[in-house]
């Protein structure tokens, strides 16, 4: 086993890594730039080291510092969360040369799976089911054009690379394509340093499905059932639910098995995550493979009761996965939703500074919060928004949504701008309760009427003023 393992992230998830190394006896070492020298997860650690200045991109995201730094600490072993440097296989390719574990899969399938035409491709040889698209790169706006009017509209123009919805356009006819690949060419340039794009046809409507696998160095690979992330805005996730409560059980036991299938054909190690689209027949189609640990990873834990960091951190040791798939149970329903420090009055514009007054939900069972934030704590500007995690876990998905209410009602940050309100709101939805969603809901359904509300609201708040 490990001795010290380096925390290669910040906030919640270095948070979360930490804990769980202190509870299996390894010596954590948190990372920091200057930004974040009072951040809880360097308290927390055993030992901590500045690795630069506040600039993601100078500190968190520069591969020679976090690995000089794990080098300077004397660590064995590196874990990168979510972000930063989870998905990057130059950093991976970087600690196998000099003899550092990677608490992740090797570089040569992060390279393969983080390279999003170059996964379609590999799937489809595997016999995994992908959405109609492009072949291969689409590389100039002629080649493009024919391949639009190929699969036709509505389609999706997508950087190859990265994720989080960047370098991504929606195209819903031919008038707005020459525009919007021009676009997302010039944004995956400016981001990943390629024009790689590829096109696919969009599935509407759909469901975001993802399946979580583990799987180690001996072949052994198991899914821990799926998680239905259909509520985005701006393809980002902002309430996450397992069990998917609309899947036909034939429908759910294809997904995982074909999520298994996929991991064992390209030889996969460690914990990932397998997404699908699926459609109102449920049939579904392989999107992405996320190579790493994934923010909603607590809704899976709660209801299997496997904890997952410690089960990277056990196969990045070599040791064989200690259950089977007989063995994994599912109890009851986990929902997850995401505190963000962000204006929804404004755009969702991001919020940053000091937090004046917390109260973060506590008590009852089947509650769990994750953050990194505290009282008189200072948000800085440069880093993702979110400021917690708060995962409920009841028998019930009617139970489930009575906690989180109650959960969300608690919530207090003053001095900061966050989305409680909108997260409110939807847990309280007849639409979501009942499963009537799917990927583009909250944006054409629900937000139009909500933003009205929000600026009736204030122009009220305004007048009594």
């Amino acid at each position: 086993m490990f001795k010290k393992v380096l925390v290669a992230n910040r906030g919640e998830i270095a948070v979360r890594v930490i804990r769980a190394l202190r509870e299996m006896g390894i010596t954590s070492v948190a990372i920091y730039s200057k930004a974040d020298e009072k951040a809880l997860h360097t308290e927390l650690a055993d030992e901590s080291i500045c690795i630069g200045p506040a600039k993601g991109l100078d500190s968190y995201a520069n591969p020679i510092a976090v690995l000089s730094a794990a080098h300077v600490m004397g660590c064995d072993a590196i874990h990168p969360g979510y972000g930063f440097l989870s998905e990057r296989s130059d950093f991976v390719k970087m600690c196998e040369e000099v003899g550092i574990k990677f608490i992740g899969p090797s570089s040569d399938i992060i390279n393969l799976m983080g390279n999003k035409q170059n996964a379609r491709s590999t799937m489809q040889a595997a016999g995994i089911p992908i959405t109609p698209g492009s072949d291969g790169l689409v590389h100039t706006l002629e080649e493009a054009q024919a391949i639009a009017e190929e699969i036709g509209f509505p389609l999706m123009i997508k950087a190859a690379d990265g994720g989080g919805g960047k370098g991504m356009r929606r195209v819903e006819s031919i008038d707005q394509f020459d525009y919007l690949f021009e676009q997302a060419q010039n944004e995956t340039q400016a981001i990943y340093g390629n024009k790689d794009l590829y096109i696919e046809r969009i599935i509407y409507p759909a469901r975001h499905i993802e399946v979580q696998i583990l799987a180690d160095q001996y072949g052994n690979v198991i899914h821990l059932g799926e998680r239905d992330c259909s509520l985005q805005r701006n393809n980002q996730k902002v309430i996450e639910f397992t069990p998917a409560q609309s899947l036909s059980q034939a429908a759910r036991k294809s997904i995982c098995k074909t999520a298994v299938q996929a991991a064992a054909a390209i030889g996969y190690t460690n914990a990932g995550t397998i997404e699908f689209l699926l459609d109102e027949n449920e049939n579904f189609y392989f999107m992405e493979m996320n190579t790493r640990l994934q923010v909603e990873h607590p809704v899976t834990e709660m209801i299997t009761g496997i904890d997952i960091v410690k089960q990277q951190i056990n196969i990045a040791a070599n040791k064989p996965l200690d259950m089977t798939q007989e063995r994994v149970k599912f109890n009851g329903v986990a929902i997850e939703c995401r505190l963000n420090a962000e204006n929804p009055r404004m755009q969702f514009r991001p919020s940053s500074g000091y937090i004046n007054r917390l109260i973060l939900p506590s008590g009852g069972l089947g509650l769990r919060v994750e953050s990194a934030v505290y009282p008189q704590y200072l948000l800085p500007p440069f880093y993702d928004s979110m400021i917690a995690k708060v995962i409920v876990h009841q028998p019930t998905r009617e139970q489930a949504f009575e906690l989180m209410d109650r959960a969300l009602y608690e919530v207090v940050v003053e001095g900061l701008d966050t989305n409680i309100e909108l997260l409110d709101d939807l847990i309280g939805s007849e639409s979501v309760f009942n499963d009537r969603i799917h990927t583009k809901w909250l944006e054409e359904s629900f937000m139009p009427d909500w933003q009205l509300e929000l600026e009736d609201g204030a122009r009220d708040e305004l007048e009594e003023a």
